[in-house]
């Protein structure tokens, strides 16, 4: 008897035991369910309110989107379309592309911190961040499309053009180095602080006469010499290659070498000494029109600076490998941009006259290659004869 009523109280305790075990996971259950019908209902309509934003504040017009994102609608939404249609970026449940590539755009184009960059597209700091890098690296892989070698085809500014056809016909571009902001450690600031105030990069870049880079070397310290990173990227295995029988103009700190034609030292050079004096000599005629044309990198130049502000504006708050690739990131989006034709970001001729920009290239001469100085003396006596010539003949 008294065995039984044992297995009596056991029997009820175990069906106690079952019946609150069932109760605490019914109970959960409906806790969960509760917490996911609540938390993606709110989501449903942030997501809407931020794509009213987009349209409301950027897309309404090309000034707005400009103004935020540096580019204009056609090139931006052309630009989205590429990234989905090569994979290299994807729609997400409650991230398009177009807003990845906008918050990318509105950083580097204003050089914004994550967290206000997040405020205004109602992000957190840590998918801002998490999105920089994705669409960086998308970027990163139409390097090779984008940033193409020149062409070997006489270039259009040049061809029939007195002042250049034929004593440059042979030219390719342009080359000069542009010190971009760096933030460093500060056990490596040293390196970094040359010619400027603050830490930077050397950046050297090749832009031919339509304004497109043909070459970008980011990451060298402040403090290197033009000729010398020039030499590194010569010796890349991907690096900078001069066609057989082109040249490139280049300033007097990268010395007169086979395939690339510097100014007469010491003679009038940059287009604003010369004011209402004519030319004298045959050197300083060389010199005028190779200023005329090199021009075009310098424009080049300011206008990836007056584009991205990132590049010029502040100190970067991103890791320094992160900075380099930003440097050549902003020259594949220049030249995305420059298929479209000349926009206002982009600097005029009259205004570069009216307005140049300092240049900020290293101090110091490379030396002189007995080829360039013959090729580059022949070039002014040729210039001088045909110019005498042609005062003579309409006299």
């Amino acid at each position: 008897m008294k065995k039984r009523q044992k297995m009596l109280v056991w029997a009820a305790a175990a069906y106690m035991a079952i019946s609150m075990m069932v109760l605490i996971l019914n109970s959960r259950k409906r806790k969960r369910k509760e917490r996911l019908s609540i938390s993606y209902g709110p989501i449903e309509e942030r997501d809407r309110m931020r794509i009213e934003y987009l349209n409301n504040k950027i897309w309404k017009n090309d000034t707005n989107c400009v103004n935020m994102l540096r580019l204009g609608r056609a090139p931006f939404f052309r630009f989205c379309n590429l990234f989905r249609t090569r994979g290299l970026l994807v729609d997400t449940i409650h991230m398009c592309v177009e807003q990845q590539v906008a918050m990318f755009l509105n950083t580097v184009g204003h050089n914004l911190r994550n967290r206000l960059v997040g405020t205004n597209y109602d992000r957190s700091g840590e998918t801002v961040s998490r999105y920089f890098h994705t669409v960086l690296h998308a970027i990163g892989e139409l390097r090779d499309e984008l940033i193409r070698r020149p062409s070997l085809e006489t270039q259009s500014k040049i061809e029939g053009n007195p002042r250049w056809d034929p004593y440059f016909k042979d030219c390719v571009g342009a080359i000069d180095g542009t010190h971009v902001r760096a933030s460093v450690t500060k056990d490596m600031e040293a390196a970094f602080r040359g010619r400027k105030s603050f830490p930077s990069q050397n950046v050297l870049v090749a832009v031919d006469f339509d304004l497109r880079f043909t070459y970008v070397l980011a990451g060298w310290e402040g403090t290197a010499h033009d000729a010398l990173v020039l030499r590194d990227a010569l010796e890349r295995p991907n690096g900078l290659r001069v066609p057989q029988g082109k040249f490139y103009l280049v300033d007097g700190g990268y010395g007169a070498k086979r395939g690339f034609l510097p100014p007469f030292r010491g003679v009038r050079y940059h287009l604003n000494e010369w004011g209402n004096n004519p030319v004298q000599n045959e050197k300083e005629l060389f010199n005028l029109r190779h200023s005329s044309l090199r021009v075009g990198v310098e424009r080049g130049i300011g206008s990836l600076k007056r584009r991205f502000k990132v590049l010029d504006d502040a100190t970067p708050f991103f890791p320094f490998a992160t900075q380099v690739d930003i440097v050549v990131a902003c020259c594949i989006i220049h030249n995305w941009v420059i298929e479209d034709g000349i926009d206002e970001l982009i600097i005029s001729e009259d205004e570069w006259a009216a307005n140049p920009i300092p240049s900020t290239t290293s101090s110091g001469q490379a030396a002189d290659h007995t080829y360039m100085v013959n090729f580059r003396q022949q070039v002014a006596d040729d210039m001088w004869a045909n110019r005498q010539q042609h005062y003579a003949t309409n006299m």
